[in-house]
């Protein structure tokens, strides 16, 4: 039975600490340049050496994202940058570019080196020649399907590890290769700057009547023609196993610390029930996690066929909130730290490490002087709060979001 690692994203020093805190095999995350996601803080080089340190120290991984296309004037900051992150110890880079390769073998020779999903890679003579090259790893095509995938494994090195995405935002073009962004805001995708601007809502006009509005639409269900669904595959680790793939990669570093622990919680879970029983179903709680993240319609990719797009809407389904964290525990109530408003009475759902989430109600709380109170409408604000059972440092307490009446939620389908 092969490992299957789970790797999860991580844009900052918080998301890091979620990813590890659920469960994460390996991490991947960026430095201040060379990665594909520009719109975090990412990581300069001291927080990367403490990443390393904190990722290592809980027996998990750091590979670092070097994965844009670099111009010239760009290439002369690269050895300098690849032969730091050697001496911080980071396990192995995320590369598109040959010419990165070839930088990374002779700067960086003791670091590992994977080929990013950008380089497109579908056959098995191309996951092969990377092998050749140096490579360790390849992280395959999003647009492969299962056979594919085990057709690869089946006539590539053995030593070759297969990386696939199993969850997250997936990307209209082809592997990632986008000019949208560039041609219609100058920010250039290739470089981590994308504007995202197939999620927009477009609408047609004719050359001889300007300004007259034509809808573009399909099947009449709507104007975004170029929105895909998001991934989701927590109900199909067996048959990613089945196919020979050795890392389950998580997208995200672009998403916040809450998404990070329950996708990386969910998947943790999914993974162990798999090792413990290949045959048994999954929890059913496990799958409904997914759901209490803001996603888009869930899809399985071209794993098993076409994912298809969303049309209605360009938003996210979004059903939960983190009302709070807890960050202590004493004399038998919970110390949390207000992130969303919430009441006396609410519902909270709470997500731990290693633990089944578990619901109840907020029937005492209290502000930090042990006074009680009926809201906690401040930010960050410290509130204590009776709980049934002693709480982790690092849980999450979320509650349900009820829709005002005239709003219009968009259809949500299951994980």
């Amino acid at each position: 039975m092969r490992k299957l690692e789970l790797l999860s994203p991580a844009g900052d020093a918080e998301r890091l600490g979620s990813a590890l805190d659920f469960g994460a095999d390996a991490v991947y995350l960026a430095g201040r340049e060379f990665g594909m996601r520009s719109s975090p803080a990412n990581f300069d080089d001291d927080e990367l050496e403490r990443a390393v340190t904190s990722a290592h120290s809980r027996g998990a991984k750091i590979y670092l994202t070097c994965n844009t296309l670099p111009r010239n004037e760009e290439l002369v900051r690269l050895p300098d940058f690849l032969s730091r992150a050697q001496e911080i110890g980071v396990d192995a880079f995320i590369v598109t570019d040959l010419g990165v390769l070839n930088l990374a073998k002779k700067y960086a020779p003791r670091v590992a080196v994977h080929i990013s999903t950008q380089a497109g890679v579908v056959n098995y003579a191309a996951a092969s020649a990377f092998y050749d090259m140096g490579a360790s790893r390849v992280v395959l095509a999003r647009e492969l399907n299962l056979e594919e995938i085990a057709q690869i494994r089946a006539k590539t090195p053995p030593a070759l590890e297969l990386e696939v995405f199993v969850h997250g935002s997936m990307c209209v073009s082809f592997s990632g290769r986008c000019l949208l962004s560039n041609y219609l805001t100058g920010r250039d995708a290739n470089r981590g700057d994308c504007a995202q601007p197939c999620r927009w809502s477009y609408s047609l006009m004719e050359e001889k009547r300007p300004g007259e509005y034509f809808p573009v639409e399909e099947n009449g269900r709507g104007t975004f023609i170029l929105n895909s669904k998001d991934l989701c595959m927590i109900r199909h680790i067996p048959e990613l196993a089945a196919a020979g793939v050795d890392s389950l990669k998580i997208e995200g570093r672009a998403k916040s610390a809450y998404y990070v622990a329950v996708t990386t919680n969910a998947y943790r879970r999914a993974i162990d029930e798999y090792r413990r029983d290949p045959k048994a179903p999954l929890s059913p709680w496990v799958a409904e996690e997914l759901n209490k993240i803001s996603h888009r319609e869930y899809t399985t990719g071209f794993y098993f066929g076409s994912p298809g797009q969303v049309y209605e809407n360009g938003g996210y389904v979004r059903d939960y909130e983190v009302a709070a964290v807890c960050t202590g525990w004493e004399n038998g109530m919970a110390v949390l730290s207000q992130r969303n408003r919430f009441f006396r009475g609410d519902t909270v759902d709470v997500l731990e490490p290693g633990e089944i989430p578990f619901s109840f109600p907020l029937e005492e709380i209290f502000d930090e002087n042990m006074e009680p109170i009926s809201s906690a409408p401040h930010a960050t604000m410290t509130v204590l709060a009776r709980c049934p059972r002693p709480l982790k440092t690092g849980a999450l307490l979320r509650r349900a979001i009820i829709p005002e009446p005239s709003e219009k939620k968009p259809q949500e389908k299951g994980a």
